[in-house]
């Protein structure tokens, strides 16, 4: 006969058994949920320099004015630690907040919609439970009329909006569907790479095939461009590691920023995996551009012939770029060369123009300084023009109006005046149709 304190024991050690395998499987999902939010790149948006991580404030800036982001901290007075699971998983797939308000699609839910159960649980448990909350309101958008009428939002889901979940492709292999899973949905590629339309809905006939964000560009990353390019796996995934590429690529701009915050932080197995979705047929490499070892002295640029001789661009990369980048462009003590440089063979110059006006990895011990507080706009085109003509051999250019919309940052959307000019049409017609209806009364 079993004594009744055995029997307690036995449930109590089950109970406790359970409970352990209960937290070691929930902590194991938080830690998923990290990751994920890690390769969708969360913390870009919902953290501002200085303040508590996922606690909003970062400022968006939009063609329509600039976008604040959300705390999405547990908080339950100013975050979503009120939203249950669905209602998550309504404002990352759908863009629909927890209080049934639309959200703008600079959160790229239109990608996120891909994404599995499984993975949005994930991050619900991350964001509910690996999260500290923080109690703090960040600034509130206030976009202009009509665009603080959020309800507008639900017309544009309806058709642009796609919500089905990935799906595998059973002819592919388990690290493509991986790669493509990534590239479509978490790290929504498509965001920046791919066009948009006049109602700043992605053109899926041209989907990756580049665009212009405003001030940088986003290359075409389909794979006809990508081998045109002489890119590898290898060095695709060496890239998206580390910022750099042994065919002369330096990623700058808001790609740097995902690399730096998001992609390098990922798995190699991951990034091996999106550089074998873009690149589904590997090439050979070519031999990469070497940059010269050690010093070569830059002369010439003291001697009043020499200087009569050259052109305005020739003269402002050597007095601030050849002591890096060598007379050449060759390259010099590590630092990469311009020669042969993928930047210089894009359809556009913005983003050698934004490059010297910013910088690239200012803050790092061999990035390169931003000049735009020392070179006006004809220097920074006349310079940016040089660069991509001898170097690069491009018949792209720049001009110094071009310059300083990129300096301003960027081109103001059409929208704006698109969609007032149709609501004042469609104001206009109902104060006709009135009339017409009041006439035929009487």
């Amino acid at each position: 006969m079993v004594k009744p304190w055995r029997t307690l024991l036995a449930a109590g050690a089950l109970l406790a058994s359970c409970a352990q395998a209960h937290a070691a499987e929930q902590e194991a999902l938080i830690k998923r949920g990290e990751y994920l939010a890690i390769a969708g790149d969360c913390g870009a948006c919902h953290t501002e320099e200085g303040k508590a991580p996922f606690s909003g404030g970062h400022a968006i800036a939009s063609p329509l004015g600039t976008i604040f982001s959300t705390n999405i901290t547990p908080s339950k007075s100013a975050g979503i630690g009120s939203y249950s699971e669905a209602q998550f998983a309504a404002a990352l797939r759908k863009g629909v907040r927890g209080d049934g308000s639309q959200l703008y699609p600079a959160m790229p839910y239109t990608a996120y919609a891909r994404l599995t159960d499984e993975d949005v649980a994930a991050l619900y448990a991350y964001f509910m439970h690996g999260v500290q909350p923080v109690d703090a309101k960040p600034e509130a958008t206030a976009l202009p009329f009509p665009f603080n009428l959020r309800f507008s939002m639900a017309a544009w889901n309806l058709l642009f909006a796609d919500s089905k979940v990935y799906q595998p492709d059973a002819t592919q292999t388990a690290e493509w569907n991986r790669g493509a899973y990534l590239v479509q949905g978490l790290t929504h590629c498509s965001t920046c790479h791919t066009p948009r339309n006049f109602l700043m809905a992605e053109q899926q006939a041209k989907s990756m095939q580049g665009a212009s964000l405003g001030t940088w560009f986003a290359p075409d990353i389909t794979a006809a461009s990508l081998q045109g390019a002489h890119w590898t796996r290898q060095r695709l995934a060496a890239y998206l590691a580390t910022g750099h590429a042994d065919n002369g690529a330096t990623a700058g701009g808001p790609m740097l920023e995902a690399i730096d915050k998001s992609f390098s932080r990922m798995t190699p197995q991951d990034r091996q995996a999106i550089a074998t979705y873009l690149l589904p047929a590997d090439g050979a490499a070519d031999a990469a551009p070497a940059a010269v070892k050690g010093l070569t002295p830059v002369r010439g640029n003291d001697l009043p012939q020499t200087l009569a001789a050259l052109s305005e661009g020739e003269q402002v990369y050597r007095d601030n770029c050849a002591s890096c980048h060598n007379l050449s462009g060759q390259g010099l003590n590590g630092l990469p060369a311009l020669q042969r440089h993928p930047v210089l063979e894009k359809p556009t110059a913005d983003n050698v123009a934004m490059a010297v006006l910013q910088g690239v990895w200012p803050e790092k011990a061999q990035g390169m300084i931003g000049f735009s507080g020392s070179l006006n706009d004809a220097q920074i085109a006349a310079v940016t023009n040089y660069v991509m003509q001898d170097m690069g051999h491009s018949p792209v250019r720049i001009s110094p109006e071009r310059v300083k919309t990129l300096r301003a940052g960027g081109e103001a959307s059409p929208l704006m005046a698109i969609s007032r000019i149709g609501m004042a049409a469609a104001g206009i017609a109902l104060v006709l149709a009135l009339l017409w209806w009041r006439r035929k009364k009487r």
